[in-house]
């Protein structure tokens, strides 16, 4: 089983972690690593999570094998099987163990082929302690597949003996030094997306592994795991497509299901995790960019269209509609910015250490009869704010909906918990949450829009302009439907 940490760090810091005091004292060893890797035409064994290649180190073909990853954080394991063959040109699976070719079932190994290769230099240290061992690798070089081309700059830390922790340790330790970054990604994915196999999306939710034989603990936990790899795995596409803006909507969500998870813990008297400030200013960083995100894409047109049913409005210049996506783009910038500092790399890394361990007082409960609880707490906060729902003052609303997004969070945290069960309230809940969310983002365009700097007269009026027309929608639309409330307040309780 492999247990690594992997980071990644831009080409002009290389000369940092060669110099690190935790590794300059460590004779290291250095090697030109050539490998090949495999796969059917119609890319068979990526679609099982298995990883195959054939790597030359010094005189030897090294072939390896390497089942499904699982990630939490910047933390992976995985099966591998590795062993000498005498042939680089091809696999030779008559040396794999049972349990490696049990995994190729069903697959003609004959069609099998070279898809992509990666060359690189790699610079290894032995490090570690009295009670645990680990292998720290930076590599650099690229990866090909035909004529395409992708850098590889990054470092791993492979433990060799003792606990996960000390991962952990070592990261924060050369993270002191080498602005390091979040890559969750494998050289075997990279190479698959440069070949084309794979075409990189947004990593939306997915349902936590828990179930109602787990202790709270448990369940907590898996919550958790399932936040922090949703989290990890849209960093690198909002790095690389910032123009695909559904990226940074996936990691504010990530952020803010992480928050859920603290909040839960807190609500059963656990004391806030030391990186819980450093959650709150992530996202708050990354707000901007997704204010301005909704206000281009949704916001804007709506008011555009407005203006345009009244002969007197003339269009909007170019010019200013220019302007708000240079500002929108600036904003995006910031929020790529948060994800290379060191203080997020950090944030990433203490939650995965603290995932390790199962929060203290939780360990015995029952997930379910602590869900229960929970999803009863929020339930009843919610209704108090929804009271006199269709009359609500707009700083009531704004407070109903933070309750029923907290609700939602949490309602959908525990769906495994409850299966089908829980689809109609979740169905009527997401209702409510976008009827009060419509009018909380033309609150904020009037916000985006009374901060926008303003560079001449023209563009002043203008914004007047839409900022009036924003505010006159906003007012006319302040009268909420009782209905989407009372559809949601009929529905059963699926925890009841």
């Amino acid at each position: 089983m492999e247990i690594e940490l992997k980071l990644a760090l831009h080409p002009r810091h290389t000369a940092r972690i060669r110099r690190h005091p935790l590794l300059r004292v460590i004779t290291p060893q250095i090697r030109l690593l050539l490998s090949t890797y495999f796969d059917t035409p119609k890319f068979d064994l990526m679609r099982r999570g298995i990883a195959l290649r054939v790597r030359r180190v010094d005189d030897q073909w090294i072939q390896t094998l390497k089942a499904e990853a699982q990630s939490v954080g910047a933390l992976s394991s995985r099966p591998e099987w590795e062993m000498a063959i005498t042939d680089g040109s091809h696999p030779d699976f008559s040396v794999l163990p049972p349990a490696a070719v049990e995994l190729l079932t069903g697959i003609k190994l004959k069609r099998i082929a070279p898809v992509f290769t990666t060359e690189f230099e790699r610079t290894t240290w032995q490090i570690g302690n009295s009670v645990a061992q680990a292998e720290v690798a930076f590599d650099i070089g690229k990866i090909y597949a035909g004529e395409m081309c992708r850098d590889i700059c990054e470092v791993e830390i492979e433990l060799k003996s003792g606990a996960p922790e000390f991962l952990f340790d070592s990261a924060t330790q050369l993270l002191e030094q080498v602005l390091l970054h979040i890559e969750p990604r494998s050289k075997a994915e990279r190479g698959y997306i440069l070949s084309g196999a794979v075409i990189p999306a947004p990593l939306k939710a997915t349902h936590a592994a828990i179930h109602k034989h787990q202790t709270a603990g448990e369940a907590w936990n898996a919550t958790m795991q399932a936040a922090l790899v949703q989290l990890v795995g849209n960093v690198p596409g909002f790095l690389e497509n910032t123009h695909d803006t559904e990226y940074l909507h996936q990691l504010r969500i990530a952020l803010r299901r992480l928050r859920t998870g603290v909040l839960l813990a807190k609500s059963l008297d656990q004391k806030s995790p030391d990186w819980d400030q450093p959650l709150r200013e992530s996202l708050h960083t990354l707000n901007p960019a997704r204010d301005w995100d909704v206000f281009l894409q949704e916001t804007l047109s709506q008011i555009l269209g407005i203006l345009g049913k009244s002969p007197e409005n003339a269009p909007i210049h170019d010019t200013t509609l220019a302007l708000m996506r240079d500002v929108a783009s600036h904003a995006r910038q910031r929020a790529q910015t948060l994800l290379l500092k060191p203080a997020f790399t950090q944030l990433v890394l203490d939650i995965g250490r603290s995932l390790l361990v199962t929060p203290s007082g939780l360990e015995m409960q029952d997930a379910k009869a602590w869900a229960e609880v929970i999803l009863e707490k929020r339930w009843q906060k919610l209704r108090k704010r929804c009271h006199g729902f269709a009359t609500l003052a707009s700083s009531e609303r704004h407070l109903a909906r933070i309750a029923a997004k907290k609700m939602r969070y949490t309602a959908e945290a525990f769906v495994p918990l409850y299966g089908k069960r829980a689809n109609h309230f979740i169905t009527a809940l997401a209702a409510l949450q976008d009827e009060l969310g419509r009018e909380n983002d033309m609150r904020t365009g009037v916000q985006l829009l009374h901060t926008f700097p303003k560079k001449s007269v023209t563009q002043s009026f203008e914004l007047g302009r839409l900022s009036g027309a924003l505010e006159l929608e906003t007012a006319q639309q302040a009268h909420l439907s009782n209905s989407v409330w009372r559809r949601l307040a009929r529905s059963k309780l699926f925890w009841q």
